[in-house]
């Protein structure tokens, strides 16, 4: 289990200036930041290829955040061992990329990470519901996996209501992805989400990452 007493913002990596990426993460922490989102993307699974454990173990030297590995990848048994090994402390996969759901939960939690699965868009929150006990973490997709700056899509969030009472009482964190910024954040509020992944919404021209994440986060606390 995971436990947050307020609400996070977890910065998405790839929305980072990659040629300023310490700098960045650390404008990150000053902020609030106690969380990194590492969108991990193969080419296949998602037509979109981005970073593998190279990278994570370097950001794992720059910082002792957090750093969750959302694993948009083709069998990710084969790889999660050397997620976890670059310094992976969550690990996220898709349910349709596992041989055995239950199986890789264990291996991920096996390896010393916490486990976490990933819903997207055009699939059922109850794909879950058998995996509840052995889960630490809800993934929700709000956009389409695989690139950035899509517009958040509320109805996926229609059949929340529905499960929060288990995922409350599994204890299992609830994070959504997608079309977050400070416009659709105040519309959350109340929905049991306890961390929300932002990518350009952190990371872009018009402020610090430090002060992009205040924002968020002073907006991700209700009034």
């Amino acid at each position: 289990m995971i436990e947050v007493k307020r609400p996070q913002i977890a910065p998405s990596v790839l929305s980072a200036d990659f040629s300023r990426l310490g700098e960045q993460i650390q404008s990150v922490v000053q902020g609030g930041g106690e969380v990194l989102h590492l969108d991990v993307m193969d080419g296949h699974y998602v037509p979109n290829l981005t970073f593998g454990p190279l990278l994570i173990k370097a950001i794992r030297k720059m910082t002792d955040m957090v750093l969750e590995s959302h694993l948009m990848i083709s069998e990710p048994d084969k790889y999660i061992e050397s997620f976890i090994k670059a310094g992976s402390d969550i690990v996220l996969v898709h349910p349709s990329t596992c041989g055995s759901v239950s199986d890789t939960l264990q291996q991920i939690k096996t390896l010393g990470a916490r486990a976490g699965l990933v819903v997207n868009p055009d699939e059922s929150l109850s794909i879950v519901e058998p995996f509840l006990k052995e889960m630490d973490q809800l993934l929700i997709m709000s956009v389409v996996p695989g690139f950035g700056g899509q517009s958040f899509m509320p109805e996926v969030l229609n059949d929340l209501p529905d499960l929060i009472p288990e995922l409350v009482k599994n204890r299992v964190l609830l994070e959504i992805d997608g079309g977050i910024n400070v416009d659709t954040i105040p519309s959350l509020h109340h929905s049991g989400i306890n961390r929300f992944v932002a990518g350009s919404a952190v990371f872009n021209k018009h402020d610090s990452p430090a002060n992009n994440m205040k924002a968020l986060l002073n907006l991700a606390i209700p009034a």
